[in-house]
């Protein structure tokens, strides 16, 4: 049950917007929805293992019990069904010695079959989720997790067989275990104990996931609904270092800044969707995504696209595109404070292309009743230049605001982490220039990681007395590090400074 309710994506989107009433730390709870899912993940996998290590010693003493020779309470209760008529309590019907009776009954019984398939899923369904598997092969994690249909599909019959058992309450009326136990050689010849009448427990499993399995359902049907509008790219741009950008429009497409969306493409693949976020703003009339080629299924798609061509491309030969979304993250909470600390590191830069862009037209058009009032932005990168579409859009903000007279609004660092001699000496020529050597921005590239310490206290100095929110996509590491810096730099007392640490997870 709980597994399955963190994976509907449209639930939780709705969730989110109809939460829009509460505050801030409430909606914060629906953007750990991967983390959660992930948790019962392992807590599946641990009590799974418990549950099968439990049933192979119940299983080996089942079945040594139906072929011991002394006659012992143990032989006397597996012995019960024998004959026509009884009813039993030792699932292991046949004599078999261990373990060929053993793996009899894991391969003949109902349960013992559902159980191995079941286990073998979750086994493939896990290992093919670790970050690894999931960067290097995402097809194989894909196609995998959609074990779960069989896993689920076991999980609910594998209780039908009843292999586990109780006395029946009529025959504990007339059959009391404590008393008959001694004399079980004379169980069915005396009238105060008669042979004991057994039932199986009714299979329960699917009273816990009938409900989820309900809404996962209406989930898929909601997507493949939404696959099936259609979407028309209207440009279709490349960008340096094998970045392109899509620029599509959808009837009826609503967004919020940071949102992201799955898409998918039958001229690449039928089955993959892949999520993207959007780096349009909600106040732009088409919505659009940035992919840089990093695997097979975007290499496809760059082609697809015409991307490798040098001439221009008719819009009818475009590949037909199909999306679904999109879908609410954290950043969504962006303009519910006042000052805000935004941190992209590489790729994790796009979320807020379009929060730049959505504050930007806020700001030109209702400035005056925009609860937004400073924004912080760092960008931690190797290679500035794969992203150069970022940099001109954050050239193009800065010159805005330069333009209405209010520069301070934005205050933004750029850290490059990775360079080499050669390009260091080039920089230092070229460090007293009024722009940017790299990104031609007035605010200077800065080399290696920020002091996240000294960033927060300063932060704090110039905001007393407000709540911060700090924006995250970027690496888990990073995530740890910011994470601890809102918690140490928080003071205690409600009247004071408070930084809110928020994550993209998708």
């Amino acid at each position: 049950m709980l597994i399955l309710l963190p994976v509907c994506r449209n639930l939780l989107s709705f969730l989110r917007g109809s939460s829009a009433c509460c505050s801030v730390r409430v909606r914060r709870q629906l953007d750990r929805n991967l983390t959660f899912h992930k948790l019962v993940a392992w807590a599946i996998a641990l009590h799974t293992t418990i549950h099968t290590i439990a049933h192979l010693f119940n299983v080996e003493r089942l079945v040594d019990a139906r072929t011991e020779q002394q006659r012992t309470l143990k032989t006397a209760l597996s012995d019960l069904g024998d004959i026509p008529g009884d009813s039993y309590l030792n699932f292991a019907r046949s004599k078999f010695e261990s373990p060929g009776g053993c793996l009899y009954v894991a391969f003949t019984t109902l349960a013992g079959l559902t159980g191995v398939i079941i286990t073998l899923c979750l086994i493939l369904i896990i290992t093919s989720s670790t970050k690894t598997i999931r960067r290097s092969y995402f097809e194989v994690f894909w196609f995998t997790h959609h074990l779960f249909i069989f896993f689920f599909a076991g999980l609910v019959i594998h209780g039908v067989g009843k292999i586990v058992r109780k006395q029946t309450p009529d025959s504990l009326s007339v059959h009391d275990p404590d008393t008959c136990a001694k004399n079980y050689t004379l169980w069915g010849e005396i009238p105060s104990c008669p042979k004991p009448q057994f039932s199986g427990n009714p299979p329960m499993t699917w009273k816990w996931v009938i409900g989820p399995m309900i809404l996962y359902v209406f989930e898929r049907l909601v997507r493949f609904w939404r696959s099936q509008q259609k979407v028309v790219i209207t440009k279709v741009v490349t960008h340096p270092f094998q970045t392109y950008e899509l620029q599509m429009k959808k009837k009826g497409f609503k967004m919020e800044v940071g949102q992201y969306i799955f898409v998918q493409c039958p001229a690449v693949s039928m089955l993959e969707w892949h999520p993207f976020t959007l780096t349009s703003a909600p106040e732009e009339d088409y919505f659009s995504i940035h992919i840089r080629v990093v695997g097979d299924w975007t290499e496809r798609l760059f082609q697809v696209c015409g991307c490798d061509k040098q001439e221009f491309q008719d819009a009818w030969k475009l590949p037909k595109i199909a999306v679904d979304g999109p879908f609410g993250t954290a950043s969504e909470d962006v303009f519910s404070y006042e000052t805000v600390v935004l941190v992209g590191a590489g790729i994790g830069v796009t979320p807020f292309a379009s929060v730049l862009k959505s504050v930007w037209y806020k700001y030109c058009n209702d400035a005056l009743n925009l609860k937004l009032k400073k924004i912080y932005f760092y960008w931690l990168c190797r290679d500035t230049h794969a992203f150069e579409w970022f940099a001109d859009l954050l050239q193009s903000v800065e010159t805005q605001l330069q333009e209405k007279n209010n520069p301070d609004f934005l205050s933004y660092n750029i850290y490059l982490t990775g360079w080499d001699e050669f390009q260091a000496a080039h920089f230092m020529v070229h460090h007293d220039e009024e722009k940017d050597v790299i990104t031609g921005l007035k605010q200077k590239t800065l080399y290696g990681r920020p002091n996240w310490e000294n960033e927060f206290k300063t932060i704090a100095s110039q905001h007393p007395s407000s709540r911060v929110g700090v924006f995250l996509c970027g690496p888990e590491a990073l995530a740890d590090t910011l994470n601890k810096m809102c918690i140490s730099n928080s003071e205690a007392d409600p009247r004071g400074i408070h930084f809110i640490f928020n994550k993209e997870n998708f």
